[in-house]
């Protein structure tokens, strides 16, 4: 038995109830359920229906995302979430870059190397080094006047951890950034790279070894290990190139919001709903969700 999920963004609420019962009647569904109306609603199915990739294409046009699952085992113990454009919606070394006078430069290797055009560690090295001599102060700035968190974080932290879960935060970005967010969120921990400093200036350069996409993998092996639960029992978000490899291993591998090549190769793809989809996608309903 497989479960369908359909979720919209919240902003538009376009789910329709006539969308949903023709498609569950098409696909001879069952139990239909309604999480939120206008926003999410699942039901049942016997086998992956044969024009699946069709019917997920015509959905994208009116802006509705559609997944389907194993119905069993949907809820999940353990969170594993990149930050940098999932749980925040900026690019903390886009943003410090900027400070420094070198953006342009800097967001055109990050939006390669997210989009697996280029080796991460390496690129994460060339932007680093670009940093150097940037006041170290610069990151509280940063902090305080550029960094929003994603719509529907604290809502998917806060649900999954009242339910039981564990929540870890694993970032290719940096502990300075990832610490704050990570508390501002109720992450349980958060595991990034250090940028190296200097008399308080930013030396151009990051500690060893790099948490990439290898670090995140690990990351959801040693959690699992520690917490006594298999992969299965995880659901990971990412929109990078460096979160395929553990969205790949968890038992629900979203891409959210994901650059193209990311998007096509993971199992779960949303591209309208934010982060409350997580949420769905396990069988919550909104009357469900934690303050």
């Amino acid at each position: 038995m497989f479960t369908v999920s359909l979720i919209a963004a919240p902003a538009r609420a376009n789910l329709e109830s006539a969308l949903v019962d023709g498609l569950a009647r098409g696909w001879d569904g069952s139990g239909l359920r309604w999480l939120n109306p206008g926003i999410a609603a699942e039901f049942d199915v016997a086998a992956q229906p044969a024009d699946l990739d069709r019917v997920w294409a015509d959905l994208q046009r009116v802006g509705i995302d559609l997944a389907i699952q194993p119905a069993q085992g949907r809820r999940k113990m353990l969170l594993l979430a990149d930050m940098d454009s999932t749980m925040i919606q900026q690019e903390c070394i886009d943003e410090l870059a900027d400070m420094a006078g070198v953006g342009a430069r800097v967001a055109d290797i990050t939006a390669r190397a997210m989009n697996g055009e280029l080796n991460f560690n390496d690129a994460l090295i060339e932007r680093v080094g670009l940093l150097a001599g940037l006041d170290e102060s610069v990151i509280a700035e940063v902090l305080k006047t550029r960094i929003t968190l994603a719509p529907g974080g604290l809502e998917l932290v806060a649900t999954m951890r009242a339910n039981g879960a564990y929540a870890a935060l694993v970032s290719g970005g940096f502990t300075s950034f990832t610490g704050p967010v990570a508390a501002m969120l109720g992450f349980d921990e958060n595991r990034a790279n250090i940028l190296l400093a200097r008399d308080g200036k930013l030396t151009g350069d990051v500690g060893r070894p790099i948490l990439g996409r290898e670090a995140k993998i690990e990351a959801l092996q040693d959690i699992t290990a520690t917490r006594g639960i298999t992969v299965d029992q995880a659901i990971a978000v990412g929109d990078g190139a460096n979160d395929l490899g553990m969205l790949q291993l968890a038992g629900a591998g979203v891409a959210l919001h994901a650059k193209p090549a990311v998007a096509a190769q993971a199992g779960i793809r949303i591209n309208h709903g934010d982060l409350t989809a997580l949420l769905y996608l396990q069988g919550y309903r909104a009357a469900d969700f934690a303050a």
